[in-house]
This record gives C-alpha cells, sequence and structure tokens, in this order.
C-alpha cells in the first residue's frame, strides 16, 4: 500500500536548515537529493513479490515490468555525520506502509533465529511454511535451504528495508548476507542502509571473504553509494567540553541527563511524553528499552544490573546503541555483589565497542565501590568510566575495536 506526504526528503531536511536544526553540510545536502529520488520512484513501485504467476503474465513479462525495482541507497562514512538522522528522515517520509527501519545486528540475530527455527521443523511443517509458494524465478523452493523461504517470509511483509550501522564482521554473518540478500534483492526488496565502511571495506581480512564479495558485488550493482565525510561529527560535537558522568542521584543530575538525551536526539523537552521505548531480540528473549530514539537508549541502573540479564544482553546494546544513559548507578558493597558484576560485565561490553556513555551515580567512579569481593575488578571499571568521560573517547567510532 501507498501513501502520499505533503512533504518530501528535500523539503523537510530545507524545513530543518531554515528552523535553525541543522546546518549546511554540502554531502548532507547530496544525500538528500538521492533520498529524494529513491522517496519519488518508491511513490511509483509496485512489486511481483513470490507468488505463483498466471501464464499471460509470464508470456507476456508483466511480472518483470511490475518487478523492475528502485535502486537502494547505501549511506556511508564517517561516525557523527548524520547518516542515521538522514535515513530516519526518509523512512519517516517513505510513502509505503509495508517498511521496517531496524538495526542490523538486531535483524542478523532475527534471521540467525529463524534459520534455527527452521531448522528444527519437521519435513512436513517446513512443506506447510511454503505451501503454493514459488520464488520469482518460478522455481520451487528447498526444502532443506531455509534461506529463499527466510528471504520470502521477509519480502512478504516488507518492500522497503532500512539499516542503521551495517557491518559485518562475523563469519557466521557473513555467510548467511550474501545469499540472503541476493534472494531479497531478487524479490523487489528495497534496501537503504548507514554503514561507517565503504561496501568494499566490508568483512575485510575476514575468513573466507571470498565467498562474501559477491555480496560487496551485489550492493554496488543495486544499491547508490552515497559518502558523507562532512567535516563536523555532529555527534562528538554535541557531546564536546559537556559532562557525561553526573554525582549523586538527585533531581539535578537526573535534569542534566534528560537534557543531553533531548540534545543528542534533536528532540524537543515539551516532546518528552512522546520519546518512543523499544525491544530488542537476544538468543529469543525480548529485552525492553525504556526510551530510545536516534541510537540513543535510556535504561534505569535496576532495569539492566539489578535483574538477572548476562553478557549476550549487555552486547546487544552495544552494538545497537552508540551512546547509553543509566540513571541512578548505587554504592557498591557485599549486600548488592552481583548487581555489581552485572555493572562490570555491562561497562565492558560498552567500553569495547566504543559506546558513548552518560550517568547519574551516588559517587564518583574511585568511590562507588565500597566493600565486597570483586575490588580488583571494579578497578577496570573504574578506569573504564573515567576513559569513557575522556575527548579522546568520546571521538571514538561506534563499534568493535579491532574488528575484522
Amino acid at each position: 500500500m501507498l501513501l502520499r506526504n505533503s512533504t518530501t526528503p528535500v523539503l523537510e531536511y530545507q524545513a530543518l536548515k531554515r528552523d535553525g536544526e541543522l546546518k549546511p553540510d554540502a554531502d548532507q545536502e547530496y544525500a538528500v537529493e538521492v533520498l529524494d529520488r529513491l522517496y519519488h520512484e518508491l511513490a511509483d513501485y509496485t512489486r511481483a513479490g513470490i507468488q505463483k504467476r498466471s501464464w499471460f503474465s509470464r508470456f507476456f513479462h508483466l511480472d518483470r515490468v511490475r518487478s523492475r525495482k528502485p535502486k537502494g541507497i547505501y549511506l556511508c562514512g564517517g561516525v557523527g555525520r548524520g547518516k542515521s538522522m538522514l535515513m530516519d528522515l526518509f523512512y519517516g517520509l517513505a510513502p509505503l506502509t509495508l517498511k521496517r527501519r531496524v538495526h542490523f545486528h538486531e535483524f542478523m540475530l532475527e534471521i540467525h533465529q529463524h534459520l534455527k527455527v527452521w531448522h528444527s521443523r519437521s519435513t512436513q511443517e517446513r512443506k506447510l511454511t511454503v505451501k503454493n509458494l514459488q520464488d520469482i524465478q518460478g522455481r520451487k523452493i528447498d526444502l532443506d535451504d531455509p534461506i529463499p523461504a527466510v528471504a520470502h517470509q521477509i519480502a512478504n511483509s516488507v518492500t522497503l528495508l532500512c539499516f542503521d550501522e551495517l557491518q559485518v564482521t562475523d563469519i557466521a554473518d557473513a555467510m548467511v548476507v550474501s545469499r540472503l540478500f541476493n534472494e531479497l534483492f531478487d524479490q523487489g526488496v528495497v534496501v537503504v542502509a548507514t554503514s561507517n565502511r565503504l561496501p568494499d571495506d566490508l568483512y575485510k581480512n575476514g575468513l573466507n571473504r571470498h565467498r562474501f564479495v559477491p555480496f560487496i558485488d551485489r550492493v554496488k550493482d543495486t544499491m547508490e553509494i552515497v559518502a558523507l565525510n562532512g567535516p563536523t561529527d555532529y555527534r562528538y560535537d554535541r557531546l564536546k567540553g559537556t559532562d557525561t558522568y553526573f554525582y549523586p542521584v538527585n533531581e539535578q543530575t537526573t535534569a542534566a541527563l534528560s537534557t543531553a538525551f533531548f540534545c543528542l536526539t534533536d528532540r524537543s523537552v515539551e516532546d518528552r511524553d512522546k520519546v518512543p521505548s523499544g525491544e530488542l531480540t537476544v538468543q529469543g528473549r525480548k529485552l525492553f528499552v525504556p526510551k530510545s530514539a536516534r541510537g540513543v537508549a535510556v535504561f534505569s541502573f535496576k532495569r539492566l544490573c539489578a535483574n538477572p540479564l548476562g553478557s549476550a544482553d549487555y552486547l546487544a546494546i552495544a552494538r545497537t546503541y552508540h551512546t547509553v544513559i543509566m540513571v541512578a548507578i548505587p554504592f557498591f558493597t557485599r549486600e548488592n555483589a552481583s548487581e555489581a558484576t552485572r555493572f562490570i560485565h555491562f561497562i565492558d561490553a560498552l567500553y569495547e565497542h566504543g559506546v558513548k556513555f552518560l550517568c547519574s551515580a551516588a559517587a564518583p567512579p574511585e568511590s562507588l565501590y565500597q566493600s565486597g569481593n570483586s575490588d580488583f575488578e571494579f578497578k577496570r571499571t573504574v578506569s573504564r568510566l573515567v576513559e569513557m568521560q575522556s575527548e579522546s573517547y568520546l571521538a571514538r567510532g561506534h563499534g568493535r575495536h579491532n574488528a575484522a
């Protein structure tokens, strides 16, 4: 289903500049023009998808005409250049109901879960899943190969897929991505993605990378590559020279964190009741995110460290969000030793992925740990908390150190 809007990406971007919310940026302006092109092409786009075609359609190649799709867009460049902001602007206006915006890592976790479920099914259950379905080339879906079936399920639910922070550092992802996206592209799904890396640098030096290279070639053929390498790191610009660690926990420090959140997400304080919540899928479980916008997530200490969460949860957060705000970190004693351990693991995950960390705490880092058996381990956490306030850390990109 198509929607019609009274504005377009170019008009919306110009309005944001007039209102002083965005500064002039030549790279951004070019990227918006490309996104505007796709916006208008999507307004006239219908696709055949996977379905049985009549002999009449096949004879006259009607499906081929209907499924001729616009080029997607690959926004790449340094951190903080506005890639996610521009994609969100486009996504909000995209004239489709069948669309989805998701962090790439979260999407791949879902895909691996789909594959696991498929392999657990009997042949009869697989037949029921793909009953009477053919892919766009007219071939029957192989019941022993889950990739086409999973791609079909995705293509049935979306025409436009928007991915934030596309990066491939894991061999399990690399071996799936190439085939999965070939199927999605063939089935008419349009993809818009942001990435800190050029396509040729994806999964660089990775194991068996030659098997991944066809995906890179397909991206360059199917998507328009748009570089954003302007001189300003807007994300760092917002944090530079500001405090990120507040103590003690009181109304003033809570208000300071709230102000920081609205500054980082380009939202007005008056919109505090409109800030959406979020949800991550971690090993088949749902992890609730109380507030999230533009790659920034807000949690209370109790939600993340007083509940039975573990490293998998913290890694999912670190991979998904470039900035995390945590409220009300307490003193640590023998009575809350398990919470201290979780906090150590949480900070480790954020640090290793270059996540910006803002928080309110009972005391400065060196005074938080008062008694218990993890004094040695917590010293590393203190060191990291201090470093995470430094200018050099704040200028770091989001992502694991030395990622392939």
